[in-house]
């Protein structure tokens, strides 16, 4: 595409200073809308979906799903020519833990946040993990390293293809793709917006913008280039709206006349200004440095997790179980350390007192636990991912059938005992 590497290039012959955030998203979608009527279809239809869920005027600051964390698989694809290109493990783990303080707002600069903002700042509740288990079920660390002979980069997709270069998407119904890579002046990377074509689905972030630890450019050191990415990979628009004095459709972000970048100072006011506060520049949906972005806005948290309700455009996520490196394995499986999945911390017994299989199950389930007699009955629980009690019996014997087709496919917890005696199993319904 290059029309979009044409935009790219004139906004960067625009801008005035040499460290200042170049984000291509905005481009990027404005192009695909203009070539590809059914990306632009798409498009609507994921806003669509927000509005719905937020309500009709799509601005209501109210949570519209359940408060759970929500865990996305990451793959990481590592294309390099050179060996600073090819990034460390390290690195690209120091991504993922700064990309979880951020969504979380445990981020270490978050006191930065100006007091007048601190009651909108948000803890998103989502969490990024590199996936565990491949689409063909296998184990993997999460990252794909490919040598490529591409010297530069732009924003034409090249990298997401294997022909070009690049490497393949997995499944963007079930992992964020993200791209890591030599990209062409200045830009720092693009995503691409809710609804657009699933082969292309994800996010691309320059190799020397990606992480914590690294040889990285120093104004943009501290991860917020994926945080920024990841946002419109959830459906966040940038705070100015891409327009002169413009709304980027969240009620708790005030309107701004354009972007910021370096690192102004509190308050900053122009004559768009909605009061004395000014921009929120800290936003990570701002162009500010990544030393002066700490927080999202609850406006921003609610309209990134309504993509995640039922029928929605991300709602396969809830679903996908590739965090979860267990999974691969056979017998039962540990729980995850989330009280909002499990409704009390449990300690499970040996494995070999209870088995659950098979896993994943479609239909007709069997329950072993060694123990369990009419004279040593034991309770079972079914819990939804969202911690909702969905099934519970009585163990009487060593060995029990159960029809589970009334469940819904996804993820499910099962939990057999009480007090110290009790054992927790993953369990996957297809």
């Amino acid at each position: 595409m290059k029309t979009i590497t044409g935009i790219l290039i004139a906004l960067q012959l625009l801008t005035n200073a040499t460290a200042q955030r170049l984000c291509g998203s905005e481009a990027y979608t404005a192009e695909i809308s203009r070539t590809n009527p059914a990306a632009l279809n798409g498009y609507r239809e994921a806003e669509a979906q927000i509005i719905k869920t937020l309500g009709k005027s799509g601005l209501k600051r109210r949570d519209t799903a359940a408060n759970e964390i929500i865990y996305i698989p990451v793959v990481v694809h590592v294309l390099y020519k050179t060996a600073a290109q090819n990034i460390s493990d390290a690195q690209i783990l120091s991504q993922l833990e700064s990309l979880n303080k951020d969504f979380a707002y445990q981020n270490e600069d978050k006191s930065n946040t100006p007091k007048a903002f601190r009651s909108v700042a948000a803890d998103v509740k989502i969490k990024f993990c590199l996936a565990q288990v491949a689409p063909d079920g296998k184990r993997t660390n999460g990252i794909i390293r490919k040598y490529t002979n591409t010297e530069v980069f732009s924003a034409d997709d090249a990298m997401k293809y294997a022909l070009n270069g690049g490497s393949t998407a997995w499944n963007s119904r079930q992992y964020l793709n993200i791209w890591v890579c030599n990209l062409g002046g200045r830009s720092l990377g693009y995503a691409t917006q809710p609804g657009g074509p699933a082969n292309l689905d994800g996010i691309v972030i320059a190799f020397d913008a990606f992480g914590t630890i690294g040889n990285l450019r120093p104004s943009f050191n501290k991860g917020r280039t994926a945080t920024h990415e990841v946002g419109h990979w959830l459906g966040l628009k940038h705070i100015w709206g891409d327009t002169d004095c413009g709304d980027d459709g969240v009620e708790d972000t005030p309107r701004q006349k354009s972007y910021n970048y370096g690192c102004p100072s509190f308050p900053r006011v122009t004559t768009c200004s909605e009061n004395e506060n000014g921009d929120m520049f800290m936003n990570y949906m701002d162009f500010s440095d990544d030393a002066c972005m700490n927080m999202f806005t609850e406006g921003q948290k609610q309209r990134m997790r309504a993509l995640f309700a039922t029928g929605n455009l991300r709602n396969s996520f809830l679903t996908s179980f590739a965090c979860d490196s267990n999974l691969v394995q056979a017998g039962p499986i540990a729980a995850p350390v989330d009280t909002t999945v499990t409704p009390a911390p449990v300690a499970p017994v040996a494995a070999e007192q209870t088995k659950v299989y098979p896993n994943p199950v479609q239909n007709e389930v069997v329950i072993e636990c060694k123990n369990a007699s009419k004279q040593d009955v034991k309770q079972m629980a079914v819990f939804s991912i969202t911690g909702n009690k969905v099934f519970t019996a009585v163990l009487d014997k060593e060995k029990t059938r159960f029809n589970f087709s009334f469940l819904k496919a996804g993820i499910y917890v099962v939990k057999i005992g009480e007090g110290k005696n009790v054992t927790v199993t993953k369990l996957v319904k297809q």
